[in-house]
């Protein structure tokens, strides 16, 4: 779409504004761009309610990605690289499907907040158009990583458009625009002030469950009920550490206290590669490792349930004790190759996990389909690029199942990799991710009404950037999940282990 030749007077109000964002979002452009709504909802609700005087890379990374506190945009260049991308499908929004929208956004070059401007008449033919230059932000591996400062104050309508003005008249115009626009900024920034905010005052979901309108709280407060300390379980895998620090991966039989020598018979009997582990000499059990998908998922679990008024308890998944099950709901995250606790509980649905040779994992693992429906695989796996090897799509499994007791329940987030574990929980705490499972549960006769727990599996696919970046988390399917009986789930307890 050529919004050089639009005439763009009237400014929309917030309301107008967020009635767009709406519509650009749940549009067919934008449906399995998981990362790119996400980023564009930031980013649109900062411009609308004029919060941008602390917006740089670093926020947009931590804030809206999920980074930790050490981002380093000079070393890290997602958020460039997605605001690259977000102008490129805002772009093929506005060519397609949003050519007669009333309002118009884009994201000037050089900035990361957007313009709304409404589009009040169409001119049938300006001679002085200029040719819209191309967006450059990003072009080329090179340009991702130079320290490239971005504007962070809004965008307005005229600010862009002036130049291209070619008389005073319009210029008037302009200056009555710029007024309008910022007029409605104040006013929707004062109304969503007051009618949005974290819910406080409350330690109990289902309490504040009532309050919120977010569609993600509403889902997460239905699976805590009236658990205010959930429990978190991250991946602790035992490892075998030699004198140089080299570790080797041990799957099977008990293990020991972290630091302990391993018995050099049991080491060559149950590590994955027995012959080096023969040529390591002394070994010592080590299990303080983790995948840093776990951890981005512990971090985006934990930052949503602190908005809720719930404090988490995190722990690793072997230290997970039956009074926790009974006692509290639990999440775990990682596969079950990874987290024991997980490889115990996850005993219903049709999707599992399975590594045809445990010896020698290095994503060959797979999830298999018990009872493929239509436009469903029976199996999936890590997909890598066929010249560099680079991982480029993992897959991941979201199951919420009942609990050892009635009113608990367990939910697993695991990707085959780390990185799909990663995936799966931003798509599980995200608005667009979580309307769009409520819609497939709803369709599939599972309800989601407020303080129903549903009981599911869901497939996702997690697409990545360099192996390591996450771009953005598709639903691929949802099952239901058929309780075996109805006091809880048929798994076994998981046992504390000594180690």
């Amino acid at each position: 779409m050529d919004t050089s030749a639009t005439t763009k007077c009237d400014a929309p109000s917030a309301e107008q504004c967020q009635q767009q964002i709406h519509r650009i979002i749940h549009s067919t452009t934008f449906r399995n761009a998981l990362t790119l709504q996400q980023l564009f909802q930031f980013v649109a609700d900062k411009a609308i309610t004029g919060t941008t005087e602390t917006l740089k890379e670093y926020t947009i990374g931590v804030e809206a990605f999920g980074r930790k506190q050490d981002f380093d945009p000079k070393t890290d260049p997602i958020v460039r690289v997605q605001i690259h991308r977000l102008r490129q499908k805002l772009k093929e929004y506005y060519d397609a499907e949003g050519s007669h929208d009333p309002i118009v956004v884009e994201i000037p070059k050089g900035h990361y907040l957007p313009s709304f401007e409404s589009i009040t008449a169409r001119a049938t033919e300006l001679n002085d158009v200029t040719t819209p230059k191309s967006d450059t932000t990003v072009s080329g591996e090179t340009r991702l990583f130079e320290h490239q400062v971005e504007g962070n104050g809004p965008v307005l309508p005229a600010q862009k458009q002036l130049g291209r003005w070619f008389s005073s008249t319009h210029a008037v115009i302009a200056t009555v625009c710029i007024v309008l626009f910022a007029t409605g900024i104040w006013v929707g920034s004062r109304q969503l002030r007051n009618s949005t905010g974290v819910e406080t005052g409350s330690s109990n979901p289902e309490s504040a469950l009532g309050k919120s309108t977010d569609p993600v709280k509403v889902f997460w407060a239905s699976f805590l009920g009236n658990d205010s300390a959930p429990v978190i379980g991250y991946p602790d895998a035992v490892f075998l550490l030699d004198d140089s620090n080299d570790l080797f991966r041990f799957r099977q039989g008990a293990s020991d206290s972290r630091g302990a020598r391993v018995d050099p018979h049991l080491a060559r009997e149950l590590a994955s590669n027995p012959s080096l582990v023969a040529k390591a000499g002394q070994l010592y059990y080590e299990n303080g490792y983790t995948g840093t998908g776990e951890l981005q998922g512990v971090a985006m679990l934990s930052n949503l349930f602190g908005q809720m008024g719930v404090k988490a308890t995190i722990k690793p998944s072997r230290d997970i004790t039956p009074d926790d099950l009974k006692q509290h709901n639990v999440i775990l995250l990682g596969s079950p190759f990874q987290n024991i606790a997980v490889a115990q509980l996850l005993t219903m649905g049709e999707f599992t996990f399975e590594n045809p040779d445990s010896r020698h994992e290095q994503w060959r693992a797979q999830i298999l389909n018990a009872h493929p429906r239509a436009n469903e695989a029976a199996t999936y796996h890590t997909e890598r690029d066929p010249t560099t090897q680079v991982l480029k799509t993992d897959y991941s499994v979201i199951s919420i199942q009942p609990g050892v007791v009635p009113g608990r329940y367990v939910a697993v987030l695991g990707g085959l990799d780390t990185k799909g574990t990663e995936g799966a929980t931003m798509f599980a705490t995200s608005k667009p991710g979580v309307e769009e499972l409520s819609k497939a549960l709803a369709a599939s006769g599972e309800s989601t009404a407020k303080g129903d727990t549903p009981v599911f599996q869901a497939l996702v696919r997690v697409r990545l950037e360099k192996g390591y970046q996450v771009l953005e988390a598709n639903l691929m399917a949802v099952h239901k999940l058929h309780s075996q009986n109805a006091s809880g789930v048929g798994g076994a307890v998981p046992q504390t282990s000594a180690h």
